[in-house]
């Protein structure tokens, strides 16, 4: 039995027999007249007597996918699109010639046929080819058992071997793009205006989120890729774009996990005159929608559940807290108001935030703890710590709290949005207090940004905005159990080679 090696080496083979015959290593352009799609679209439902009325003449290209010779007549599928057809080339047909030079090609190699469309007694159709154009060598072969590449690592690394093998692979991706397009449409409809800003900072801000470092040789200084696009974004709203988005890549230097990749999208988006209820109602809106351009059902299969997005629920963090407690005794409101009692609690789940964490902090280290796993459903979870949200505005009925959601599905977050703070001194308060907790450790803390103050004090409306993690939203609507799945080239530790 030949080993790889010999495979390869007869395929490099080939191609030296190709050039020798005349025929140019690499063509630079076949003309395809019939995608394979269209050829399916057009043909599926004709009968074989239809077929032969019509005798229709196609001329399509792809990769061959498989090889079944007989002799001197020889089946095969070819594949693009994502959709394949049958072919079937005989040598009184094409000519010695031509039919030569189909010996030379393998499984894997990309070749356009042009002939006539029929069925074959087990009622296929089929492309009976009068004419077979070799387009390029593949001089590695497929994996074996490439019909449904199962090895993890094989997919993520080398993902083109993954979009030939797998029709889901491709299904997926397909409908990435189509929830990104209904996304922009949705955003367009409602007046907003789509927008791009810079992806290298001076300074790291809109989220709590380490940074990635990189250095400007030109400049001599140190950037941050961009870990959200939101104090650009609200520079925009007081420069007079009162609905804004922007859609786009974000870098946060974390851990990588089935929900996190260092490298993620967004859409980030900016209403004026607005607050965080109305951003509420609105991704309700725009999430049905969605689901039912892309699923055609409100219904989603996701890791074993079925998410019904027509319903949405609504907790505050400390109804959620209360709603989810595991034991007999619930907490009551003044116990989760009491520092000492969040502590203790944590520290029993080992869940105790590093530092000397205040009374927001550890709020929301409980919630996470009791309640977010248990957020299978489409929920809002509002009224944030201050402490925990810099950005946001204060709710005028408790100061301790802010205008805050979080949309959590599948038990992950998936959305996060807020009425805008546009107070500037106290803006710059809210910087200085991140400042402090930066000294104590937190690496997450947020920078000051002395330009933002100064665009604030020019004035922005009153304003909400909102973040909606597209990759965790595409693993939701394809039943995808990890974010890897989901983003075409995801970061994985190097190996040996690679």
């Amino acid at each position: 039995m030949k080993n790889e090696g010999d495979h390869i080496a007869q395929r490099y083979n080939k191609l030296d027999r190709i050039v020798e015959a005349g025929y140019e290593k690499y063509p630079h352009k076949f003309e395809v007249r019939n995608p394979v799609p269209d050829l399916l679209r057009e043909s599926s439902e004709l009968s074989a007597e239809e077929l032969e009325k019509i005798s229709r003449n196609v001329c399509t290209a792809g990769r061959i996918t498989a090889l079944r010779g007989h002799g001197k007549a020889s089946f095969g599928h070819l594949m693009s699109g994502g959709e394949k057809i049958q072919f079937y080339v005989r040598q009184d047909k094409v000519g010695e010639e031509n039919y030569e030079l189909f010996k030379l090609l393998d499984v894997g190699d990309y070749a356009g046929i042009t002939g006539t469309l029929l069925r074959t007694r087990t009622g296929e159709l089929t492309i009976f080819a009068e004419k077979v154009e070799y387009l390029s060598k593949a001089l590695l072969p497929l994996p074996e058992k490439w019909h449904g590449l199962t090895d993890v690592e094989i997919r993520y690394r080398q993902r083109y071997l993954d979009l030939i093998a797998n029709p889901k692979a491709r299904e997926v991706f397909h409908k990435r793009s189509r929830i990104i397009s209904e996304m922009r449409r949705y955003l367009e409809s409602k007046g907003y205006i789509e927008v791009e800003t810079p992806m290298m900072h001076t300074i790291p801000g809109g989220a709590a989120a380490r940074p990635f470092v990189t250095h400007h040789e030109a400049l001599d200084m140190d950037l941050y890729l961009r870990i959200a696009p939101e104090l650009h974004l609200k520079r925009l709203v007081v420069g007079g774009f009162d609905r804004v988005f922007e859609i786009n890549r974000n870098f946060r230097n974390e851990g990588i996990s089935t929900q996190h990749n260092p490298e993620f999208t967004m859409v980030e988006f900016y209403q004026a005159y607005s607050d965080y209820q109305d951003l509420i109602d609105l991704t309700e809106d725009l999430l049905q929608k969605i689901a039912m351009t892309v699923n055609g059902s409100l219904a989603a299969e996701f890791r074993g559940n079925e998410i019904n997005f027509g319903e949405f629920r609504r907790y505050t963090m400390m109804e959620a807290v209360q709603e989810f407690w595991k034991g007999d005794s619930v907490p009551s409101t003044e116990d989760l108001f009491d520092t000492g009692f969040l502590k203790k609690q944590l520290e029993k789940m080992k869940a105790l935030p590093d530092g000397d964490p205040g009374w927001g902090k550890m709020l929301a280290a409980l919630f996470e703890e009791v309640a977010e796993e248990h957020l299978i459903q489409p929920t809002f979870i509002c009224d944030f710590p201050l402490e925990i949200s810099p950005l946001s505005k204060q709710k005028p009925s408790d100061p301790r709290f802010v205008d805050r959601f979080e949309l959590y599905v599948g038990g992950m977050e998936l959305a996060n949005g807020f009425s805008e703070l546009n107070d500037p001194e106290e803006q710059k308060k809210r910087f200085e207090a991140q400042l402090e907790e930066k000294a104590k450790g937190d690496l997450e803390a947020h920078e000051m940004d002395e330009d933002y103050v100064d665009a604030l004090r020019h004035g922005m409306p009153p304003a909400a905005g909102e973040g909606i993690g597209i990759d965790r939203l595409v693993m939701m609507l394809t039943d995808s159990p990890s974010i890897r799945e989901v983003i075409l080239f995801p970061h994985l530790r190097t190996v040996s080679g690679n």
